[in-house]
């Protein structure tokens, strides 16, 4: 999965923008559905259908990056920007991005004045992003046009992958290229002559803005399909560094962090502890997610139809929503081995709700 997941970081994928990662998705997975589905919004949804009579089951990952918009172009040839999912201001500063254009990606960086001007300047400030710019190189409006930039263009981070140690790797949009990886290797790998029911698998849109594809989704797959389970698979914040404010809970390296709660829903509690056995039963390493800070598309899923049996699967990271995220390989390999694990255990219909 890590190639996977290498190329993928690289795609471009701002919310309202990801139609560059769902054709990969959907070139990635052709010819090994059964079917493949687009709505009118962009969120894709495909289905196999395992060798046994069985549930519907429903595994979600969102497709989307947290990312920026041109608002503005400055006569000097500086570039304004709006925010699209959540960001913190004091990140931003001489960060690498680029704008996706119709001529071609457009690579700078978001400016700060020079450390020698630095006590010159209120330095307990930290500047809302509505203050800052990009810097292209270019010269002046004209120029930057021609360079292909235009309001609305979307703008991501614009770095690699790399290695830190022997476990772990370092890049951007692992929220959540990391679930597509694991939702992708599930059809890639899985074998599915075992697996009862139908997997119904969702990659969503416009997650990090508000939950917005999986609501539109589910409203419609819902008159369709009464799913008897979802998971929803992720990335969650590790609180294992050393600021004040983290509590040392979800830890990276300590393996699959199992949904309980957080500000969007709480996880059914026969899905949540069917994982953690599955966990304790396979000798996976797992710990117990409970954060209200984040939410995850599960939020817009669970109330859906009749209401769905939910939880889920996330994979520790550090400084989220950065140019600079942190996870461990082995947490996502351990979160695969439980998503594996969850579907060929899964039989029946209705047993989470009994």
């Amino acid at each position: 999965m890590l190639e996977m997941l290498k190329e993928m970081t690289m795609i471009p994928g701002a919310c309202a923008h990801e139609q560059q990662i769902i054709g990969y998705i959907k070139n990635r997975l052709q010819g090994k559905v059964d079917s493949m589905e687009t709505d009118g919004i962009g969120n894709l949804v495909v289905t196999k259908k395992g060798g046994k009579p069985g549930p519907d089951i429903l595994i979600t990952a969102h497709s989307d990056e947290v990312g920026f918009f041109v608002t503005k172009i400055e006569p000097a040839g500086f570039i304004r920007f709006e925010l699209r999912g959540g960001q913190d201001n004091r990140t931003l500063p001489l960060m690498s991005v680029v704008i996706s254009t119709d001529k071609g990606p457009v690579k700078g960086h978001i400016g700060a004045i020079s450390a020698h001007l630095r006590r010159f300047d209120n330095q307990e400030r930290v500047r809302p992003y509505t203050e800052l710019y990009i810097d292209i190189g270019a010269e002046s409006a004209a120029e930057a046009r021609e360079m292909g930039v235009a309001e609305g263009d979307p703008i991501t981070w614009d770095t690699e992958i790399e290695q830190l140690g022997k476990h772990r790797i370092r890049g951007h949009a692992f929220d959540d290229r990391v679930g597509c990886a694991m939702l992708i290797d599930v059809f890639e790998s899985l074998d599915f002559s075992k697996v009862s029911g139908t997997v119904y698998g969702l990659f969503t849109v416009q997650e990090e803005v508000g939950l917005f594809g999986a609501g539109v989704a589910a409203k419609w797959l819902s008159e369709k399909v009464n799913f008897d389970v979802c998971i929803s698979v992720d990335t969650t914040p590790a609180r294992d560094t050393l600021e004040s404010v983290n509590d040392g809970g979800v830890k990276i390296g300590n393996g699959p962090a199992i949904k309980i709660l957080d500000m969007t829903y709480a996880a059914t509690p026969a899905v949540y502890k069917r994982l953690q056995k599955l966990a304790a039963d396979n000798d996976i390493p797992s710990q117990p997610d409970i954060w209200m800070g984040i939410g995850t598309d599960a939020g817009a899923i669970f109330n859906s139809g009749k209401g769905v049996p939910t939880g889920g699967i996330s994979v520790a990271s550090r400084n989220a929503h950065s140019a600079r995220e942190v996870i461990d390989i082995r947490d996502l390999d351990n979160s695969q081995k439980l998503l594996k694990a969850f579907l060929m255990d899964v039989k029946e219909r209705g047993e989470f709700i009994k």
